[in-house]
């Protein structure tokens, strides 16, 4: 069986997670917990970055980060289906995965700036930089949220998997400040929600 290195809340897990479950592949990968902050931590040796998620193969071979976890599960799922082979399809689901996992990169740090730099020893316009990439990121979105359409049952692609954890980690973390100034990506959550149960199945409460 395939392993997950896992932690709950990582946004980039659930990225992968989403895409276990859309992917029918959720029952060949066992999802592990790690510990980040232990120096013997295995994941360390799996993946010298000593990050996550991490998935290790059943030969040993491990592959990050989430984007191409994704394109592995994709291979696996018999691929084409949360990554498009169309050129046009897929260059754009790629697209909007590097857009919005800025916005989670952005994220991430303002978190990490709260948790591990005493106020004293933060650095402003470092701060409103990342809250500046967030809020151009989620104007363009909003501007022209990606369309959620296709056959019953829903599968997402890349880009659509990104953008909701983008947004629910802004949910987490932020506590939903975005939600005023964004109705279309609110009522866009919405909606990939319901088609996409295992977005909720997946949410981690603040």
């Amino acid at each position: 069986m395939m392993i997950l290195r896992s932690s709950p809340a990582s946004p980039f897990v659930r990225k992968v997670r989403i895409a276990m479950a859309v992917l029918g592949l959720a029952d060949r990968i066992e999802i592990r917990d790690t510990d980040l902050n232990d120096p013997d931590e295995p994941v360390r040796a799996q993946n010298p970055l000593g990050k996550i998620p991490a998935l290790v193969m059943e030969d040993g071979a491990t592959y990050f980060d989430s984007r191409v976890i994704l394109e592995v599960l994709d291979h696996l799922a018999g691929g084409g289906r949360i990554v498009p082979t169309e050129p046009k399809a897929r260059f754009a689901a790629l697209r909007l995965q590097a857009l919005c996992d800025g916005i989670l990169d952005a994220g991430v740090l303002l978190v990490y700036e709260n948790r591990y730099r005493p106020p004293d020893k933060h650095v402003q316009l470092w701060i409103d930089r990342q809250r500046e990439k967030v809020a151009r990121a989620l104007a363009v979105l909003e501007a022209a949220p990606p369309p959620l359409d296709g056959v019953a049952p829903f599968v997402p692609d890349v880009g659509q998997i990104a953008l909701a954890c983008a947004l629910g980690y802004q949910d987490l973390r932020f506590g939903g400040d975005w939600r005023a100034s964004y109705p279309k990506l609110v009522a866009w959550l919405d909606r990939f929600a319901a088609l996409v149960p295992s977005f909720d199945q997946t949410k981690v409460q603040p």
